[in-house]
C-alpha cells in the first residue's frame, strides 16, 4: 500500500480536513491526511441504511471505487432515545432535505416541547470506515452524551451543536473551542481510535 501512509477522506468539506488535521498533528499520527481528489464529481452516495456504521461503510466502498488509495468515510448524528432515537441518521435532513442547521434544531426542540429531565438526554455518534481496493479495513464508532438545551446557546460548530449541552463541561458543543470540541467530541473520539490502529493496517 502507500508508502506515506496517506489516508484520503471521502469528503470536499476542507473544514473536516482540518478538524482531522489537528487531530493527527496532536496525537503525532504518521498519517497524512487530503481531500479524496474527484469526490465533488461523483454522484452523492445514498445515506439509506439503518444504522451510522452501515452508511460509512458503504460510503467508502462507494467512493473507494475511483481510487487505489486508502479512503475514509464517516456518518454522524444526533439520537434522542425520547424520540424513538429521531433524529438519527436523518440528523443532516430532519426538517427536510437541504435543511439547514436552524431548521432541524426547530423541528428538534418542537419535538421535544413539554419534555423535562431524562427524556430530554440524547447523544452523538460517529461511525468511521476504511476502505482499501475494495475492502472495509476498519470500522470505528464512538458517542457522546449530554442534553438537549430548550434554547440554543453558542455561536461555534454546526449543526445541533448550540442546543447539545455537555455536562462536564457545563456548556454547549458551540460553547467550546475547536480544541476542546476535538478532544470531547463524538467525532474526536472516534478518529483518535482510527489513528491508534490504522497505521498497523497501512
Amino acid at each position: 500500500m502507500h508508502s506515506t501512509k496517506r489516508l484520503y477522506l471521502a469528503s470536499s468539506n476542507s473544514g473536516k480536513l482540518r478538524e482531522f488535521s489537528a487531530i493527527a498533528a496532536e496525537v503525532n499520527s504518521p498519517i497524512e491526511l487530503a481531500l479524496l481528489p474527484g469526490f465533488s464529481e461523483l454522484a452523492e452516495f445514498p445515506e439509506d441504511a439503518p444504522t451510522f456504521a452501515e452508511n460509512a461503510v458503504g460510503k467508502a466502498l462507494y467512493t473507494a471505487t475511483i481510487t487505489e488509495e486508502t479512503v475514509c468515510a464517516d456518518d454522524s448524528g444526533l439520537v434522542v432515545p425520547a424520540l424513538g432515537g429521531q433524529p438519527g441518521v436523518h440528523s443532516a435532513r430532519y426538517a427536510r432535505p437541504n435543511a439547514t442547521g436552524a431548521q432541524n434544531i426547530d423541528k428538534l426542540l418542537g419535538a421535544l416541547a413539554g419534555k423535562k429531565g431524562n427524556e430530554r438526554q440524547g447523544y452523538f455518534v460517529c461511525a468511521l470506515a476504511v476502505a482499501n481496493m475494495g475492502r472495509i479495513v476498519a470500522v470505528i464508532t464512538n458517542r457522546a452524551d449530554g442534553v438537549i438545551l430548550e434554547v440554543p446557546r453558542g455561536s461555534g460548530g454546526f449543526g445541533y451543536d448550540p442546543v447539545f449541552y455537555f455536562p462536564s463541561l457545563n456548556r454547549t458543543f458551540a460553547e467550546l473551542s475547536s480544541a476542546e470540541k476535538n478532544l470531547h467530541s463524538h467525532r474526536g473520539k472516534a478518529f483518535r481510535r482510527l489513528l491508534e490502529v490504522l497505521p498497523g493496517m497501512l
